[in-house]
């Protein structure tokens, strides 16, 4: 392979590329078993620039790998080429033409947005049928490159049964479109292009001639062959239709820049019935008794999963299911209810529960038609490949410990009705070999997926996952089944191929590729020459050393160090890459690049473990603090990622290994030594609340490493921490719950802690923890001796700290410190629970205090802490109810309280008073110190376009509760600077302020613009 600089040719090109250390880290993986580097990865604009790119590479020799959102589980989507992401730019919806239920897309689109688009176009009357797990994230061209089915395949089939037209560039860089009865050039007065549409054009029809008996019987046996080249589609009898026999091909004969798809109609009336087993086998041998009930879905999943999903997200994302060791999801419809002339969808579910009780093998069944509980269990079969990759359980501790699973055999098919007796077979087989397998899918379609604890790391474990894999491709041929089902062949499989195909049907696979890629630069690898299935592993290799952590990374497997452990756990489904269903990742949403998104910097971070010459030069990587610099350390990672990677984490531990013995940058020190300062700030609040409305705020910003267009927030006079703190008393044996008043409470808002000792008040007796640190005690704090504290009076102690400024920049021995004193001072030998103010700090005592303090009190104390929100239903259980409360408010998810306790717990104290509750979903943009940190206000501002900002918008007369400081000041900034609102009118309250009287406003804390 030549040497040439690849990213500065293309650039003079006109093609945005990339070559560097951290970007190609990013592009080596995909959510498969493999990790690839590539030479260089481009970004091209139009179809254009990506035949440019392949021209380029074609003169050059160089591999051509096409990449859409990286969620191949086969190791199809890197290589060791140049890969050209597609799903940056060529990501829109060309057009849509009700008329004929056709869409024109391009092939990066995210299928959901498709579906979403075409749903908008067509006022919900049709949409894009193929619906997988990773629908989310995964792109067109993906789904067009693997021929992906999903959830509802079914009733709707794979992709290729909705493809109309593809638009291709050739291995030459010429533009073709494939269409259902041949191939042409896109552009008619393109000679050399036609003249090369008809030279493959004559070869195709050549092949097919050769090979008409192999191809009648060898291909479309069963509804998900996947394996291999659709060339059945080249049939006589099937037209010559080439762009179906292209979906599939994995990249391998031409690149999809967009395609032309068919649209169905929306369907009406789901119920979804969940239907509980004792067994996977047990639900797989219903499965022929369901299908003449016409549903658009049967989908299976394990109990393990459904267990990891509630220790995930917690034991509300999976209620509704009913007893069971397994579950079947079954979605009825219209078209159902219609296909036996019933009168509602009802009737139908009744009758097939009926007829599967008769069946004997079921144990329980539930009827959901709720539209917000049916998304929610939904998810929880959506996030089978990373829920099932790493398990929990909220029941057991234990479980999950040296557990590992992976795909690689994770995608077989075969007949429907063979499915039950595959799968007593498949058991028998993961036996002999020693291994486990969570088993999921899509059971009325025969496609079993299923994540089995191979041990990569090791020789000899190597060696089990080939054996097994050999023996496994066997045994799906005899039962007449295929290799893959809809994720394709890729690295893991395509050395499997010639134990399901003949040495002819081989031959004229091999002969497809050489008429359509003669040099054989594009996705090499796959299909076609394939390495060994233990080629090129991610987790081979890897050195072993020790990285020495403050926090307690959770279940360690031996010999693998926990650091690497925890950062390996990003198996690469990307979920971190989509628009809904979670609060993760607000810099990939803001950016729209896979460097800020969670993957990207987990496959950063697992390079660094790999690849760095020491431990101490890993921890000093440039890459690794380029990718995390965008990171908000929301946590919405540790709960939204199906795989619990836990950003925020790994970044404050890299810091602190980064900036040891080294000059930190200065927000570091401004704001992560807030708590150290900010009471005697407070002395001085006239004179600085004075000085941040000069000239002079501007320099103090830049001093502090701080942006001066952020708005800062304004002091709490002496006077207003007076009035609001000094009638709390200290914590005695007679408080049922104490009260933590946070630094940023007690500095900005103490009216908010008024307002929450007031409700707690009202409940039962309440104390009160607040956290000055290393400073002496300031008398407006103190309760005055000639206070007579009332039975129900709120007290106050001091000298507690959550510590969290320390740990998101990443000063862990400061930290450790600060929270071992919160240890001594709270772990008093009660249960009684500790409320917390602000929902940061709640979550950094309940989860990173055990973590960087792993002793028994710092657990016992972890247990005992509740942010407000989620403490209020006992407040409510107790009979308290506040006064009036408005019809509706918008409500800012807290992106840690969301993590650690809970995605509902705002909405359901809220919900449960009658409050109408309109989530802004998504971090709000200042996320602690991020927002404020020079170098940050843009990605900031974006991040709040992604919920908040709108929100506001939207309606800006509704209260906006924002319980967290920095959700507050975020809303603060927006009222401020968008001309859109008023900053006399929108502000941002605690829930305790919303169920308690408004504040007062000599004594409210308001912000101030430098």
């Amino acid at each position: 392979m030549p040497r040439v600089d690849i990213a500065a040719e293309l650039a003079e090109l006109g093609v945005d590329a990339d070559s560097s250390t951290r970007r190609l880290a990013e592009y080596s993986y995909d959510a498969s078993n493999y990790r690839v580097s590539p030479l260089a990865v481009t970004f091209p604009r139009t179809a254009r620039e990506v035949a440019t790119v392949v021209r380029w590479c074609h003169e050059h020799r160089i591999p051509v790998i096409p990449r859409g959102g990286g969620t191949s589980m086969g190791g199809n989507a890197i290589g060791p080429g140049v890969v050209i992401d597609l799903s940056r730019h060529l990501d829109r919806v060309l057009s849509v033409d009700a008329g004929s239920a056709t869409a024109v897309a391009g092939a990066g689109i995210v299928l959901t947005t498709l579906a979403a688009d075409a749903r908008a176009t067509t006022g919900g009357a049709l949409t894009f049928a193929p619906d997988p797990s990773s629908a989310s994230r995964a792109t067109l061209g993906g789904a067009i490159g693997n021929d992906a089915c999903g959830n509802h395949s079914v009733r709707h089939g794979r992709t290729s049964d909705h493809i109309v037209e593809l638009h291709l560039v050739t291995a030459e860089g010429l533009l073709l479109t494939a269409t259902r009865d041949g191939l042409r050039a896109t552009d008619p007065a393109d000679a050399a292009a036609a003249a090369r549409a008809a030279e493959i054009s004559d070869s195709l029809r050549e092949l097919t001639a050769a090979n008409l008996a192999i191809l009648r019987t060898q291909l479309e046996t069963i509804p998900r062959q996947v394996s291999g080249y659709h060339l059945a589609k080249l049939l006589p009898e099937n037209g010559f239709d080439v762009a179906r026999t292209l979906v599939g091909s994995e990249g391998t004969c031409a690149l999809v820049v967009s395609a032309t798809v068919m649209l169905v109609p929306v369907p009406t009336s789901q119920l979804l019935l969940c239907v509980g087993y004792r067994s996977p086998a047990d639900a797989a041998r219903d499965v022929p008794a369901i299908l003449p009930f016409a549903p658009s879905a049967i989908e299976g999943i394990d109990r393990k999963i459904v267990a990891t999903m509630a220790a995930r997200r917690g034991r509300e994302s999976v209620a509704g299911l009913p007893d069971g060791s397994a579950w079947l999801f079954i979605d009825l419809d219209d078209h159902s209810a219609a296909e036996h002339s019933e009168a509602d969808v009802p009737a139908t579910a009744k009758r097939l529960l009926d007829h599967l009780r008769a069946q004997g093998r079921m144990i329980d069944a539930t009827v959901v038609d709720d539209p917000a509980r049916r998304r929610a269990l939904w998810r929880v079969r959506e996030d089978g490949a990373g829920l099932s990759s790493r398990l929990a359980d909220p029941d057991d501790e234990s479980i999950g410990d040296g557990y590992e699973s992976w795909p690689g055999w994770e995608d077989a098919a075969v007949a429907p009705e063979r499915l039950a007796d595959y799968l007593d077979d498949f058991a028998d087989l993961l036996d002999r070999h020693g291994l486990t397998g969570v088993m999921y899918g899509h059971f009325g379609a025969g496609c079993m997926h299923v994540r089995i604890t191979f041990d990569l790391r090791s020789p000899e474990g190597r060696a089990v996952m080939a054996r097994f894999c050999t023996e496994a491709a066997e045994l799906v041929v005899r039962h007449g089944g295929s290799l893959s089902g809809e994720h394709g062949d890729g690295r893991a499989r395509s050395a499997l191929l010639p134990i399901m195909y003949t040495p002819a049907m081989m031959s004229a696979f091999a002969r497809f590729k050489s008429i359509w890629d003669p040099r054989g630069i594009l996705n090499p690898g796959s299909i076609i020459d394939a390495p060994p299935i233990t080629a090129d592993l991610a987790l081979a290799e890897v050195p072993r050393r020790t990285w020495p952590t403050a926090f307690t990374l959770g279940h360690e497997l031996p010999l693998v160090d926990p650091f690497v452990h925890a950062v390996q756990g990003c198996i690469g489904v990307g979920r971190c890459r989509a628009d809904s269903g979670g609060v993760m990742c607000p810099s990939y949403k803001a950016t729209r690049d896979e460097k800020d998104s969670t993957r990207g910097r987990a496959r950063v971070l697992q390079d660094m473990v790999r690849t760095a010459p020491s431990v101490d030069e890993g921890w000093r990587s440039t890459d690794v603090a380029e990718a995390l610099e965008l990171c908000l350390s929301c946590k919405a990672c540790s709960t939204d990622c199906p795989t619990g990677v836990d950003m925020a984490t790994y970044k404050s531990e890299f810091l602190d290994h980064h900036y040891r013995r080294r000059l930190r940058p200065l927000s570091h020190y401004s704001l992560g030594w807030m708590p150290a300062w900010l009471s005697a700030a407070g002395l001085a609040a006239p004179v600085l609340n004075r000085a941040l409305r000069s000239r002079l705020s501007g320099l103090a910003a830049r001093a502090g490493g701080l942006d001066p267009r952020r708005t800062m927030p304004a002091f709490a006079t002496r006077q207003a921490r007076r009035t609001h703190l000094a009638a709390l008393s200290p914590v005695d044996e007679s408080s049922t719950v104490v009260l933590f008043v946070d630094s940023f409470t007690r500095a900005f808002r103490p009216h908010v802690a008024t307002a929450v000792a007031e409700i707690l008040g009202a409940a039962h007796p309440v104390d009160c923890a607040s956290n000055p640190v290393d400073r002496a005690p300031d008398p407006v704090d103190r309760a005055p001796d000639s206070v007579d504290r009332a039975p129900d009076s709120v007290g106050c102690a001091a000298d507690n700290c959550c510590g969290l400024t320390w740990i998101s920049t990443g000063q862990l021995d400061r930290a450790r410190k600060v929270l071992r004193r919160t240890v001594a001072d709270l772990d008093d030998g009660t249960d009684r629970p500790i409320v917390v103010v602000e929902p940061s700090c709640a979550a950094a005592l309940a989860k990173d205090l055990p973590e960087l303090v792993p002793t028994d009190a710092a657990r016992r104390v972890a247990a005992r802490v509740r942010s407000f929100a989620a403490h209020v239903p006992a407040l409510l259980d107790t009979g308290w109810r506040p006064p009036s409360l408005p019809d509706e408010v918008t409500l800012q998810t807290h992106c840690h309280e969301y993590a650690v306790f809970g995605a509902r717990v705002g909405i359901a104290a809220l919900e449960a008073l009658g409050v109408t509750v309109h989530t802004a979903d998504g971090c709000c943009g200042v996320a602690g110190n991020f927002g404020f940190e020079k170098g940050h206000y843009e990605v900031s501002m974006a991040v709040a376009e992604n919920g908040l900002a709108p929100a506001l918008r939207n309606a800006p007369e509704r209260p906006v509760v924002t319980d967290g400081f920095s959700c507050a000041m975020a809303v603060e900034h927006l009222a401020t600077v968008d001309d859109g609102l008023s900053p006399g009118h929108v502000r941002g309250v605690h829930l305790a302020e919303l169920l308690t009287s408004a504040p007062d406003p000599a004594t409210d804390s308001r912000g101030v613009r430098p």
